[in-house]
């Protein structure tokens, strides 16, 4: 969507946008009984909200539709993950992956469109808010304040229910804030913008996440290649003066967060230096786990090389794969202990399949070129800063998800692409779609009802939750697995009581739906089997 004068419809898109990057950040259940869900579900629904809502907002006045390289590669990621979700085992987690996928990049269009209409700078800081919304949470988790919206088992993971979610959102918005701080127009500015980054530097600190430590080292020479081509300029400026300083802070907070007694259980008496022993350590811990985790995903993905198994089935399929002792698997109950791998491109490869995996590799390194494209010699002091801070995040994205999960979560998602948008240099249009009165009115009917299905889907999901917490009785249960007719666990809590009351029918319901959305679990195999019926896992 392009359109270089500012509307209404982008200041409302920026409004939307920037609500939703707080919202997205903040909003948490305090169901505990849901230990990722209470974060990721209503994140979602704050995600497709805002992506459906933008869009729609835009498309009501926009002339036409421009389209880049980025662009086309983007929607044919998206088509081809949609292909693959109609053969996906488990169609629940399928739509709801693609969901967020399809509203990440929605995200990354909308924001984009505000951008170029002017709204640039505003929709920056707004989203870097976001980010700093999290790490504040983080902190205060830190240092003792006590909430039911935390998780204490991956402390301080704050409003993200985890430590390296929220170190991997404080490392992306780290270029992007750092440029909003050193070339604020106002003292003000400045100051609220070096606020932000102590304490984003202070939980990267903290959160002993060798992810982002890894993906903001790798960005140094990008650093480097800025200061070095922009020295003329700016070694006796304000911004200059202003780095000085927040160097200065950043290295306190830094000590400050090492040192400082804090509400953090570490089991190690030195734990800050053994995180940087251990960065690119492979030969044990979560170094050696992750090896064996991306060799048996390859093996799967090898098995499903065009399509893969399905958008977010990748916890449905990767047990029949697993080794002996392999650490992705809870040895309690035979799943894996998180709904994804530990890396956005090993998902992608094994649940999308090769070719959805290379349009997005290659859109990402397209978005990379944009950026260096823009540094060039004639560029303007501002254009070569914004084409440097996309570099620099692109490779922090980039190399993030090499070792965690981002894009497929709710909160990085609408977060990331929003940036990503926004610091997207005009780039040649390769297509051009004109809207006529018909074409606008298809065009906000698809995203109308793909927004109203991934919303609600979301929406019966939080109700759902909200039921089996308040009321653990069967009558509850039932009507939460009604709203929820995907949630494995809702299933098994009404197939175990089925089974102690030796309701054998109820049994043969829950239990059976429950093998069928994963068949390698082996806790529906054993409830059916008590009650005559024989399965095995697939």
């Amino acid at each position: 969507m392009a359109d270089a004068r500012r509307t209404w419809t982008h200041a409302a898109a920026l409004a939307l946008l920037a609500a939703g990057a707080l919202a997205v950040a903040l909003v948490v259940l305090p169901y505990k009984t849901f230990d990722l869900d209470r974060f990721f579900v209503p994140k979602e629904l704050v995600l497709h909200v805002v992506a459906a809502l933008t869009a729609l907002v835009l498309l009501s006045r926009a002339p036409r539709l421009e389209l880049t390289r980025v662009d086309t590669l983007l929607a044919s990621f998206l088509a081809l993950s949609l292909v693959s979700a109609v053969f996906a085992g488990n169609w629940w987690l399928s739509w709801r992956a693609l969901a967020v996928s399809l509203s990440g990049v929605a995200v990354f269009w909308c924001a984009r469109s505000v951008a170029h209409a002017g709204w640039r700078d505003a929709l920056l800081s707004s989203l870097a808010l976001g980010a700093v919304a999290v790490a504040v949470t983080a902190l205060l988790q830190t240092y003792g304040v006590q909430s039911d919206f935390v998780s204490l088992n991956r402390a301080p993971g704050g409003t993200l229910g985890n430590r390296n979610f929220v170190a991997h959102l404080a490392a992306i918005a780290t270029p992007v804030l750092l440029w909003r701080t050193l070339g604020a127009r106002s003292a003000w500015g400045a100051r609220a913008g070096a606020v932000g980054i102590v304490v984003l530097a202070a939980v990267l600190t903290l959160s002993r996440s060798r992810a982002a430590w890894l993906a903001l080292a790798v960005c140094v020479p990008i650093a480097v290649i800025g200061v070095v081509a922009g020295h003329r300029t700016w070694r006796h400026s304000t911004p200059a003066v202003r780095g000085g300083r927040l160097a200065a802070g950043v290295a306190v907070a830094m000590l400050a967060a090492m040192f400082v007694p804090n509400k953090l259980n570490w089991k190690s008496d030195s734990p800050y230096l053994d995180s940087v022993r251990g960065v690119v350590d492979y030969r044990g811990g979560s170094g050696k786990g992750r090896l064996v985790q991306y060799r048996n995903t390859l093996r799967l993905a090898s098995m499903h090389p065009v399509l893969g198994v399905g958008p977010g089935n990748w916890s449905v399929r990767y047990p029949s794969v697993a080794t002996p002792n392999d650490p992705s698997i809870d040895q309690d109950d035979g799943m894996t202990a998180n709904p994804w791998p530990s890396s956005d491109w090993m998902a992608m490869l094994a649940e999308r399949g090769a070719p959805a995996t290379a349009c997005l590799v290659v859109a990402f390194i397209g978005l990379g070129i944009i950026g260096l494209l823009a540094m060039s010699p004639r560029a303007g002091a501002d254009q070569f800063a914004q084409g440097l801070v996309l570099v620099a995040t692109t490779v922090i994205v980039v190399a993030a998800g090499a070792f965690d999960a981002l894009l497929l979560l709710p909160a990085p998602a609408l977060i990331v692409w929003g940036l990503l948008g926004a610091l997207s240099v005009p780039a040649r249009t390769r297509a051009t779609i004109e809207l006529t009165s018909s074409r606008r009115v298809a065009a906000m009917l698809i995203v109308l009802i793909a927004g109203a299905a991934a919303a609600g889907r979301s929406a019966a999901q939080w109700v759902a939750m909200g039921l089996v917490e308040r009321d653990g009785r069967t009558a509850a249960l039932e009507r939460a697995a009604s709203l929820d007719p995907g949630s494995y666990a809702i299933l098994m809590k009404l197939a175990t009581l089925d089974a102690r009351r030796a309701r054998c029918d109820g049994v043969r319901e829950r239990a059976g739906a429950a093998h069928d959305l994963f068949p390698a679990a082996p806790a529906p195999r054993r409830l059916l089997a008590a009650c005559g019926v024989k399965t095995r896992a697939r």
